[in-house]
């Protein structure tokens, strides 16, 4: 669904974006940075670090790389003014790699120079499949200058073993999610038990190299097999409004865990791959919608 569809129908469109960003509100901190510091620094009470996301994607033109460039260097420095303990990740797509190659890795340099300047953590997200390869070899490169840089690699895609070894090989960061784009069977696994098996395979790699990295899962199967191999190298992240009582349950036993919350007013497109993971997230949007 998108906001184009949802203005090209006879009822009100304004009321059923209402209806869907009250059930956003779930995943989604607000349409501010101000909203996302306080989320954050709620995160923070709750034991966990933080990781800020401006929402947005595939951007189309320099107007919008730039503003997004700006938007992230602002929200660091409001980070550190306002004393949160966290970091921000962003997507290749939103800093420009859709329009250029360069011009995204010019922007990822300029975010990692901040976030060095201010002692912070700079993640980059994976988006599909076509981005992966220029995605990875953006993030070797601010690598090189930017030790505190870490990329997620998705566990769907059959390529993934590969490109671990090779991040390990350079002394990289890996946050190991599962995947929630749609992709062809000739690039991803085709069921979830595949999906799970290489996850799996992929954790265990990732815990012997030595290297931080980041079990990124709402699994709790796979959490649990992260936490049995004892790895003192790795972060618990799970998304706002998601397992909050994992989250608890890996606070109490004293294991970092960090909260991924994302903020802005693209929040439709991420809110419906949250819908589309999880039967429960259906149910929650047809209580809402019930509920108006």
């Amino acid at each position: 669904m998108t906001a184009q569809a949802l203005h090209s129908h006879s009822y009100d469109s304004t009321l059923m974006e209402r209806l869907l960003f009250r059930v956003a509100k779930k995943w989604v901190a607000g349409y501010s940075a101000g909203e996302a510091i306080g989320a954050a620094l709620d995160a923070n009470r709750r034991g966990m670090s933080a990781i800020l996301n401006f929402l947005g994607e595939d951007a189309a033109d320099r107007t919008q790389v730039g503003l997004a460039v700006r938007e992230y260097l602002s929200l660091m420095e409001l980070m550190r003014a306002r004393g949160v303990r966290g970091c921000v990740s962003t997507k290749p797509t939103q800093l420009g790699l859709a329009v250029d190659y360069d011009t995204c890795l010019q922007n990822f340099s300029v975010l990692a120079k901040k976030a060095k300047e201010l002692g912070q953590f700079l993640w980059i997200d994976m988006e599909s499949a076509r981005f992966t390869e220029d995605t990875i070899t953006i993030y070797l490169e601010v690598l090189k200058d930017h030790p505190m840089t870490g990329v997620a690699i998705q566990a769907y895609l059959r390529r993934s073993g590969a490109d671990v070894l090779h991040i390990i090989e350079h002394g990289g960061k890996v946050r190991l999610v599962k995947g929630a784009y749609h992709e062809p069977e000739e690039h991803a696994f085709a069921t979830g038990e595949e999906v799970d098996r290489n996850y799996s395979r992929l954790l265990k790699m990732l815990a012997e190299s030595g290297n931080f990295f980041a079990v990124a899962t709402h699994d709790g199967r796979l959490v649990d097999e992260a936490v049995n191999l004892r790895a003192n190298n790795c972060e618990f992240q799970m998304l706002m409004g998601i397992r909050d009582e994992l989250k608890s349950q890996l606070v109490a036993r004293g294991l970092p865990v960090a909260e991924y919350i994302p903020y802005g007013s693209q929040w439709l497109p991420y809110s419906v791959r949250r819908i589309r993971e999880r039967k429960r997230n259906l149910l929650l949007l047809a209580r809402s919608l019930v509920q108006s």
